[in-house]
């Protein structure tokens, strides 16, 4: 596992378009007619979390580029902004290993606990981040620029009223 630099977005795009077919094959293809906005302020956001320093990116033995976990601060606490992973390395535990390090570091800086936002409905989102410790944080439990993203990602992105926020509280800071 390394640290993501800015010369690293077009591996970001291509592993999450890859690991997005998931979606598509679920039902929740993405379709913004003649307005790409969401996908150009989901690169300005990754980009950002590369300049920062704040991108994970898991490696193959031969050192392809198969996982991504980028975060940002978001009402002060780290926020995992996206986790993707190539279909062809799901399943191989290369998730929680990003999952794990991207705790890891929000632990080293002194935060007490990680938000996150993800679907509610999907086998393969919110039970793989509540097996890791996350648990559902109503709206009413989200700082502002939490609820920003949500309703962000409400607006545009399928199955609105399936999006929700998530949160892992470490054990230390309890």
């Amino acid at each position: 596992m390394r640290v993501g630099s800015v010369d690293d977005i077009e591996l970001l795009c291509g592993i999450d378009a890859d690991a997005s077919q998931l979606y598509v094959a679920a039902g929740l293809e993405l379709s913004f007619p003649d307005d790409p906005a969401f996908s150009r302020a989901e690169r300005r956001q990754w980009l950002v979390s590369l300049a920062c320093g704040d991108v994970l990116i898991a490696a193959e033995p031969g050192g392809r580029a198969v996982g991504f976990a980028a975060t940002r601060m978001l009402d002060a606490q780290p926020h995992l902004e996206q986790l993707s992973v190539l279909r062809s390395f799901m399943r191989k535990g290369i998730g929680r290993a990003l999952l794990d390090a991207t705790e890891r570091m929000a632990r080293k800086s002194g935060a007490d606990s990680l938000t996150l936002t993800t679907y509610s409905h999907l086998a393969w989102t919110r039970p793989f981040y509540e097996r890791a410790g996350f648990s559902i944080l109503p709206d009413t439990g989200c700082g502002p620029e939490i609820l920003e993203v949500l309703a962000y990602e409400r607006y545009w992105l399928p199955c609105a009223d399936r999006r929700v926020a998530m949160r892992k509280v470490f054990a230390d800071a309890v």
